[in-house]
């Protein structure tokens, strides 16, 4: 295999992230992915395939995941080019996801069958090793690739996101059938996309009877990351939120602030915390509650010497939920926490050697439980997800207490211009798939409602302070994919990997 190749497998890689936001390039995708197949079925080995199915990963995630460089320019025990090193240290990891699935595709196929055999099984591998990569090692699950189909991605009501993906290969798949002008076996692929797609949107949720949805307002500061940390950063902030949350009325509000909105550690018993829930609960109407992100801290009492000393041990990234009379009504700890972010892995052997979390502090976060549904009398039932929480496909609601919308407080103010839109992309997906709105609350944008059908009701921009003030959309009937969750997904992907088989079989 010639260096020609490989390095024509990692442009197209490169292009095929275009097609995620905020560029949407998505023909650039299909483009991209029937040259990878056209290489692919071209290979002679596996390990061409698998050589092939590398590069192009490696040009893809470098692509994708540009933004992750962005992240440490707000990190000063460590150098600004060391971002770079990142995003290229984590695409040569991810990278192999790819190689995975051509390797995987090749072997089972042998590329001896018909390019249509190959086409399906290439489909389901790629749809298996992005599974893979959304839990091996904690998981990366950044950018699948149905995330280009959102605005026609209704199949993932059935499939998920990764079936949704292995649509998106089978529609490349077809384009390469195309170009060879072998149109009989173009048309499998088309159709089966067609169905699945048609299938989808026909199967809409249907709104639930019940109470008047209820009134929220999101509020979005606009403080930059920059000036997170300065000294005058507590009154600032709090004084934006402050004026952005408004005047109470006749109606009960449910207030919607960013993920670590405020730096007040209110979880805790002691006077300090007592005194920033009283600040917060002033500006609430008397049946107002405000969901807020902040830390919860976990401490270790133990005798030494003699003496009785109280000492930090370890903190949550939290979600509160105060009323006016500063009771905490409930609380949420985020459960995917990120590696190099929340938490350093191999701590010891790290920090000896100078690196440290992105997010300033001796302290790792911990994890939560998993999905949690906060049951807010005048609210409903209300499902949280901090953050990078909300990329997890099949893991956002705790389906034994379904929510009745699921509010996702993030801070992408780290993350530059391509960041914020693709986890907007990200967060539209899980409402197509569980059939629930999302609401987002940022600092910096892009805060945003998003309606069961994975529309967008409302958006505030990058950069731009603002509120949003509106009611919430019926709760609907859950999703085909609500219910049973990423074995429907798999279940595909084998299906069209065996189907590729029984092709390749039949045609030798």
């Amino acid at each position: 295999m010639t260096v020609t190749r490989l390095l024509t497998a990692l442009l197209l890689g490169a292009l095929a992230a275009t097609g995620f936001a905020p560029l949407d390039l998505w023909p650039f995708t299909l483009i991209a992915f029937a040259g990878l197949i056209h290489l692919l079925l071209a290979a002679e080995k596996a390990r061409q395939a698998a050589a092939l199915g590398y590069a192009f990963g490696l040009g893809h995630f470098i692509m994708g995941n540009n933004w992750i460089a962005g992240a440490f320019r707000y990190q000063e025990e460590m150098p600004v080019w060391l971002g770079w090193v990142a995003v290229v240290a984590l695409a040569f990891y991810i990278a192999v996801y790819p190689a995975l699935a051509a390797w995987a595709a090749w072997r089972l196929m042998a590329a001896r069958g018909r390019a249509v055999a190959f086409i399906l099984a290439f489909a389901g591998c790629w749809a298996l090793a992005e599974w893979l990569r959304s839990w091996v090692f904690t998981g990366y699950a950044w950018n699948p690739l149905g995330v280009v189909a959102v605005d026609a991605g209704w199949a993932a009501r059935l499939i998920g996101t990764y079936g949704l993906s292995a649509l998106v290969i089978l529609t490349a798949g077809a384009g390469a059938l195309f170009a060879r002008r072998d149109w009989k076996a173009a048309a499998g692929p088309i159709i089966l996309v067609g169905i699945l797609t048609l299938g989808g949107w026909l199967a809409s949720p249907t709104a639930l009877a019940g109470a008047k949805p209820p009134l929220v307002r999101i509020v979005q500061p606009n403080i930059a990351q920059q000036d997170k940390y300065r000294d005058d950063y507590e009154s600032e902030n709090f004084n934006k939120l402050a004026s952005l949350s408004g005047v109470a009325g006749p109606e009960p509000r449910l207030l919607l602030w960013p993920e670590a909105a405020v730096p007040d550690h209110i979880g805790e018993d002691d006077a300090a915390a007592h005194n920033a829930r009283l600040r917060i609960a002033t500006l609430l109407g008397p049946r107002d509650v405000v969901l807020s992100g902040a830390d919860k801290i976990f401490k270790e009492t133990r005798e030494r010497g003699g003496m009785i000393e109280e000492r930090w041990i370890g903190a949550a990234n939290s979600v509160f939920a105060l009323d006016a009379q500063a009771r905490i009504l409930g609380r949420y700890d985020k459960a995917h926490l990120v590696p190099y972010g929340e938490y350093l892995p191999m701590r010891t052997l790290l920090s000896a050697i100078g690196l440290s979390r992105l997010v300033p502090g001796d302290l790792d976060f911990w994890p939560g439980p998993g999905p949690r549904t906060l049951n807010l009398p005048g609210f409903g039932k209300v499902g949280v997800q901090v953050c990078y929480e909300i990329i997890f496909s099949g893991e956002v609601v705790d389906r034994a207490h379904r929510p009745d919308f699921l509010f996702n407080p993030s801070n992408d103010a780290w993350f530059g211009s391509f960041g914020p839109p693709q986890h907007l992309a990200q967060a539209r997906l899980r409402a197509l798939e569980e059939g629930v709105a999302v609401v987002r609350s940022t600092p910096t944008g892009i805060s945003a409602v998003i309606d069961s059908d994975g529309k967008m009701l409302n958006a505030l921009p990058l950069g731009r302070a603002g509120q949003i003030e509106t009611r919430l959309p019926h709760p609907v009937s859950p999703t085909l994919f609500a219910l049973y969750g990423n074995r429907l997904a798999l279940a595909f992907a084998f299906l069209l990997a065996g189907a590729g088989i029984a092709l390749s079989r039949r045609a030798r």
